[in-house]
């Protein structure tokens, strides 16, 4: 029997790039990555921001974590090893959507440094633009509709970002979002200055 990770396997070269497709949509492709707490307004942000791009004519589409981990990633848990494998499982995906010439929005929590990087890492400099939701925890609490935060402070809940796991701050991203002090509509004209 072969090894899955077979050495017979070659990249197929395609005869449209991912210029190509872009240029026919009249944009540029783009990766942009939320990144923040639990209650943190990222899936918020992220369907305001599709929805503008949508009104202004442009090609998306939207990555939501709850999504993902409905479907696609439905046999990860919540694990440090199953939260690599969802943010390398995505990425991967957000690329393909990235050559496909959209503008591709990715709202996950993605809590470590070292899988953002490596999701970044896929990408072209100017493709990859890391949007840190700056929320303080106590915030992120206080919206907690799901009472995800009530459940792992009871110890219900195992590995919960920003209880019981770590959520590693970005170093140097390229637009924080300041949700207790912006609009959702002042964030989505700040990242769109910056996008487009």
């Amino acid at each position: 029997m072969k090894n899955p990770k077979s050495s017979d396997l070659r990249t197929q070269v395609l005869a449209i790039n991912q210029n190509q497709r872009a240029s026919i949509k009249q944009q540029k492709a783009k990766c942009l990555w939320l990144t923040g707490l639990s209650g943190s307004g990222k899936s918020t942000l992220a369907n305001q921001l599709e929805s503008t791009l949508h009104q202004m004519g442009k090609h998306t589409y939207l990555l939501d974590g709850d999504n993902i981990r409905q479907h696609l990633n439905k046999d990860l848990g919540f694990t440090e090893a199953d939260r690599e494998e969802n943010i390398r499982r995505i990425s991967e995906v957000a690329k393909l959507m990235v050559d496909a010439g959209l503008i591709v929005i990715v709202a996950f929590i993605s809590p470590y440094l070292r899988d953002r990087e490596s999701a970044r890492s896929l990408f072209k400099e100017d493709e990859f633009i890391e949007i840190f939701m700056d929320t303080p925890l106590e915030v992120c609490e206080d919206r907690d509709v799901k009472g995800l935060y009530a459940k792992a402070r009871a110890g219900q809940l195992a590995n919960f970002t920003g209880i019981s796991a770590p959520y590693e701050v970005p170093t140097n991203p390229e637009i924080t979002v300041y949700t207790t002090k912006e609009s959702p509509e002042a964030s989505v004209e700040k990242i769109l200055a910056r996008v487009l």
